[in-house]
């Protein structure tokens, strides 16, 4: 059985755990008791132990941990009987991470100060660490022995044995600390798992109305009675534990969530909603606890167990009764996200803003709402703001960018992504994109050859980059320069995008600079036959085709279906009024 528990011990971080100091690792009387057998080393090299030791120290201290595990290792070939050594050489191996070595110094340790606690709870968290359970509870035993005293340690060997599934073992320690505690619900629960685990399921009931009937009062106990009966498929013993916790304690709120459990497992929607509704409204029940219902209960979307009416007033209920905690609104803002009440879910986390303006991950996700609304002005305006608060994190930088490029602010974008360059280190993904900004930024201010260079930049570093790909090849035909080159990167992003309207059309428009019209028709047809004809440069780009391949009707046609468009050249007009095409 896998269990976690506390480890209550922590190993003294005195200078020298072990001795004290330098010389008492030479005088100490634990030492003493075994050193009596070992060869007597000289003055000389005492002096010289003490001094090396006294340095290895130092250089722990100061964190040169290579230089004190030399000078730790000297002090070995000084008095090879010296357990201090080697303990300070284990603690350095454990902190990293060569949990070998350390075992087998402290054990080496150990055996020559057999009575030195700190040795061996240093191996007891070794063991655990590597998941030897029994070998570790052995150690926090022999602890015991020592120290009859120490509770802490008859409670670990107890948390190991259960660990290693040694259950007897472990319920005959739990019960030799209850004999000195009393009865305490964590040695209670301790046994209750430890029978459960063990497939005694009698026992472990047993465990828990030793609780009851020690304390009647005690509302938890019933909870996890109700709890283990309800793990049972025991309903009904389930149900009228739960009961008994409000005949006792009716303001307790923490047992309404139970019997809304409770009731959703048994498919029961009035009395689940009865009681979740009790539940947000009660004062008791922290917000913290509301909220993480909350989640977990509109977790699954696709066959959710309240309507969307009972979700809302639960939201309203939430907002209503804890209205000056700005989790609330972050809760609500998502819920309204989810509704695709954007707008307003932005609105909120402006509110949580309003006191937690150092919080990064609501800032973030306010201006990314603020992209999902393609409202550039907004995400100019916070991501600056932003950007004073956390200078440091790329995403904002990136962010402003966009807004820059979207509000034809071409050399402020070139400066934002140049400054937020500093922080990108090792981030790939957010470097790609910095250069595509800078890509398009460029090409926008005219300087075609930097903008061409960060378009290569980005597919240098990303070979499926299908949007620099195409913004790369289209430029590239608009200026009627290298399009074979062009032709290449467009059908590239058109082979793995065999329905999209935009790469679709650049591919075609390509392949009209080089005059294959015959062919751009088939591209620019198919662009609009998935999507493109709500589109009106890909409507005009299609008439421009017809009119080279002589269909001057249709070309004027979608010449005029483009006007109705919106976006579209500025030659249009002319296009149209004068019946021909006309070469940008």
């Amino acid at each position: 059985m896998k269990k976690k528990f506390i480890t209550y011990i922590a190993v003294a971080s005195m200078l020298v755990s072990a001795c004290g100091t330098a010389k008492k690792e030479v005088k100490s009387p634990v030492q003493d008791k075994t050193e009596v057998q070992e060869p007597a080393i000289s003055d000389e090299n005492k002096n010289e132990f003490e001094y090396t030791f006294i340095e290895g120290l130092k250089q722990k201290m100061i964190g040169n941990q290579q230089a004190a595990v030399t000078l730790f290792s000297k002090c070995l070939q000084i008095n090879p009987n010296s357990s201090s050594a080697m303990f300070e050489l284990a603690k350095i191996h454990s902190s990293s991470g060569d949990q070998t070595s350390s075992s087998l110094l402290l054990e080496k340790a150990i055996g020559l100060s057999p009575e030195n606690k700190w040795y061996k709870i240093l191996l007891a968290q070794i063991y655990q660490q590597g998941k030897q359970y029994k070998k570790a509870a052995d150690i926090y035993q022999q602890l015991q022995k020592l120290d009859p005293e120490n509770l802490e340690y008859l409670y670990m060997n107890a948390a190991l044995l259960s660990s290693a599934e040694k259950f007897d073992e472990a319920i005959a320690a739990y019960n030799q600390l209850e004999k000195k505690v009393g009865i305490t619900d964590q040695v209670s629960v301790e046994k209750h798992q430890i029978y459960l685990a063990a497939g005694k399921k009698k026992e472990a009931q047993a465990e828990l109305q030793k609780l009851i009937d020690f304390n009647p009062t005690e509302t938890r106990y019933y909870g996890l009675m109700a709890d283990y009966y309800l793990s049972e498929k025991d309903e009904a013993n389930a149900l009228k534990n739960y009961l008994k916790v409000l005949e006792i304690d009716p303001d307790n709120g923490f047992v309404l969530f139970s019997l809304t459990s409770f009731y959703q497992q048994k498919d029961d929607k009035e009395k689940a909603w009865e009681y979740a509704r009790k539940a947000f409204t009660h004062k008791s029940i922290e917000v913290e606890t509301k909220i993480q219902y909350y989640l977990m209960m509109t977790a699954d979307q696709e066959d959710p167990f309240f309507t969307e009416a009972q979700v809302t007033e639960l939201v309203d209920i939430l907002v209503k009764t804890n209205g000056d905690d700005y989790r609330v609104y972050t809760v609500y803002a998502e819920y309204l996200i989810r509704k695709g009440q954007l707008a307003e879910a932005r609105e909120q986390l402006r509110k949580v803003l309003e006191t937690q303006k150092d919080n990064y991950l609501i800032w973030e996700r306010m201006i990314m709402i603020s992209n999902d609304l393609l409202d550039f002005n907004s995400i100019y305006t916070d991501a600056g703001n932003a950007i004073e608060l956390f200078p440091s994190q790329p995403v904002l930088y990136a962010l402003k960018a966009v807004a820059c490029l979207q509000l034809d602010k071409y050399e402020e974008a070139i400066g934002i992504l140049k400054e937020g360059e500093t922080y990108l280190l090792d981030n790939k993904p957010l470097r790609i994109q910095f250069d595509l900004y800078k890509a398009e930024a460029n090409y926008k201010l005219d300087r075609v050859e930097e903008a061409f260079k960060a378009f290569d930049a980005v597919i240098s570093l990303d070979p499926e980059n299908w949007l620099a790909m195409n913004n790369y090849a289209y430029y590239l035909s608009l200026r009627n320069e290298n399009l074979e080159k062009a032709e290449q990167l467009s059908g590239k992003a058109v082979k793995a995008n065999p329905l999209n309207p935009t790469y679709l059309d650049t591919y075609a428009w390509v392949l009209f600079m080089r005059k294959e019209y015959t062919l751009a028709k088939f591209y620019m047809e198919t662009a609009i036959k998935n999507g493109g004809d709500k589109n009106g440069v890909i409507v005009e780009h299609y008439g421009d085709i017809l009119f080279m391949l002589g269909e001057k009707e249709k070309a004027m046609e979608q010449w005029k279906n483009a006007l109705d468009k919106g976006e579209v050249s500025e030659f249009l007009s002319e296009k149209i009024k004068q019946g021909r095409y006309i070469d940008k």
